[in-house]
């Protein structure tokens, strides 16, 4: 190796070493809203299908010969609540290859205009028949999902780059933890939204009337509910664009350390004093591919266990999410469909859904940024994981003395039991996931790898996790139908009940337990060190002792010139 080389190298090291030891300033606050919002709004537009897909299905698909209110179909569910969890997986992979092709800020505010864009289309579907509304909503989501989903691998890349060492799984954590913001909000708006509608069109049960019990204007409430996700995108956006390419993409990737000194000192109170003026302006760096024996050998383990944990906890997340109606229907905490109408039923769902997330969802993610730097990811995700599998094997095993049976009177409802219980251990499974691997398996993948491979790595580790809503999402759809015949939503065959659904979702947390075991600890490591980015430096040529008295020379400037500044 040269002694320029070497010069370089010392010179990039300089720059990433001070970026890691930077304080806390209010340049992070702002990225971490700025990243934030678009997780708000993720989460917004993702969860907020769930408080209205019985709406929809009152308006759209009522067959007055079943003497039942409308319900989707199976296939149409499936589309409506699967079709932007296919977009959001599609959208991790190529935007997540994307910001590691032409840098992290260069498709950073395409994902967020995606997003904003199709939120507003999705409330406008139009169609003069079902299949036409039905088939513009899944076109448009599935697009807003592509948005989404680039999303994760740019927001978690930026916000770890940008971090010091100290505090970047807070950093981070707290961008991913606007994902609770956003669920409850999505809730909140129905409530709103079915509240102001209700009141200004009144409207008896179904059992009362089936006809007036669903009035036109509710279709009006679903459209505007996903209009308003555009709202804190479109807010963000300016703020968005005018963020700087990360210094660890600049200096290791475009390989121009002095473009890099000259974006952070602009944002961050940091001085970079060694090297300026130097020709060459590239940083030297570890060289291997994707697909390459070495990669597979150096992060191969690592990749697998990121994108298994992330896998395994979405398909227990988002089925407990999307499907929480039918969870709360179960025991009898949401009443049965024919005794309410159709804004009251979004309400009641809107309702029950906001009381998990501000008790268990909300608090789970900020209990992770409060304490992940302190007691470390790998303990956080352990024990988040166990705490899941427990809370779902009680469920399971003491499913029906906690649910109570059919009441005499009407079977729709459930007697005896203990029902308060019941959703307070199934409220805690929120908060151990959040306060676990839901946050963690997000934070992780945006530290472990090498810069230029870094958000490629976390969109197929976060694409992983998509896989898995799906599975979760098309699976407990049918799934959780009942065994008997005849008590199944109409079109739908049987299932194989709550119960058992909550018992394979205890093993699929339990699985992820196990493959935490190979994802390492991260706490207190630089990005560099984590993703060895300079490993070949040191494994393809010793230095020379001029090489290794230069480097101490420049040490000694170095902090000679920090000396006589403070």
């Amino acid at each position: 190796m040269t002694t320029q080389g070497h010069h370089d190298a010392s010179v990039g090291m300089e720059v990433l070493r001070t970026l890691d030891k930077a304080k806390t300033q209010a340049y992070h606050f702002k990225s971490i809203i700025i990243a934030g919002m678009g997780f708000f709004t993720d989460a917004y537009d993702l969860f907020s299908i769930s408080t209205v897909a019985k709406l929809l299905g009152r308006l759209y698909y009522y067959d007055p010969a079943l003497k039942k209110p409308g319900t989707l179909p199976p296939n149409v569910a499936a589309a409506v609540n699967g079709v932007a969890l296919c977009g959001t997986l599609a959208g991790q992979l190529f935007f997540g290859w994307a910001g590691d092709k032409f840098g992290r800020k260069k498709v950073y505010g395409i994902t967020l205009m995606l997003m904003i864009f199709t939120s507003v289309a999705s409330g406008l579907s139009f169609g003069s028949s079902a299949t036409g509304v039905m088939t513009t909503l899944c076109f448009f989501r599935f697009w807003l999902g592509f948005g989404i989903g680039g999303d994760y691998p740019l927001s978690a890349t930026i916000m770890s780059e940008y971090s010091n060492k100290k505090t970047r799984g807070a950093f981070v954590g707290a961008v991913f933890a606007m994902q609770g913001f956003g669920i409850l909000s999505a809730a909140a708006v129905a409530i709103i939204l079915s509240s102001i509608f209700d009141a200004a069109f009144n409207r008896p049960a179904f059992s009362v009337d089936p006809i007036r019990s669903t009035p036109p204007q509710a279709d009006y409430v679903w459209r505007l509910l996903f209009m308003f996700g555009a709202i804190p995108a479109a807010a963000t956006y300016y703020y968005r664009i005018r963020m700087p390419e990360t210094a660890r993409y600049t200096a290791l990737i475009a390989k121009n350390t002095e473009k890099a000194a000259k974006d952070m000192e602009k944002v961050l109170h940091v001085q970079f004093d060694a090297g300026r003026g130097s020709e060459d302006k590239s940083v030297e760096k570890a060289e291997f591919g994707l697909f390459s024996g070495e990669f597979v050998r150096r992060h191969g383990t690592q990749l697998l266990g990121c994108s298994i944990c992330w896998f395994m906890l979405d398909v227990a997340f988002y089925s407990q999410n999307l499907f929480q109606k039918d969870v709360f229907s179960a025991v009898g905490w949401i009443p049965s469909a024919k005794n309410m109408s159709a804004l009251e039923e979004v309400f009641r769902i809107g309702r029950a859904q906001a009381l998990v997330a501000l008790v268990s969802t909300v608090p789970g993610y900020w209990v992770t940024v409060a304490l992940v730097d302190t007691i470390g990811r790998w303990i956080i995700q352990l024990q988040g994981f166990f705490f899941m599998t427990l809370c779902m094997f009680i469920l399971t095993f003491d499913y029906y003395n906690l649910r109570g049976s059919p009441c005499p009177t009407d079977s729709s409802k459930f007697c005896g039991g203990n029902h308060l219980a019941f959703i307070a251990i199934y409220a805690l499974t929120f908060f151990f996931a959040n306060f676990g691997p839901n946050a963690t398996t997000f934070i992780v993948p945006a530290e472990l790898f090498p810069a230029r491979l870094r958000s490629t790595c976390h969109g197929i580790s976060a694409a992983s996790g998509k896989a898995g809503a799906i599975v979760g999402a098309f699976g407990f759809l049918y799934a959780s139908q009942s065994a008997h015949p005849g008590k199944q939503d109409h079109g739908y065959p049987n299932g194989i009940g709550i119960k058992k659904s909550l018992l394979i979702l205890a093993i699929t947390n339990f699985i992820g337990f196990f493959f935490t075991f190979l994802v390492p600890e991260t706490k207190g490591k630089s990005l560099e060190e984590l993703g060895r980015d300079f490993d070949d430096v040191a494994e393809t040529a010793q230095p020379t002792r001029e090489a290794v008295a230069e480097r101490h020379q420049i040490a000694s400037v170095t902090d000679l010139v920090r000396s006589s500044k403070m």
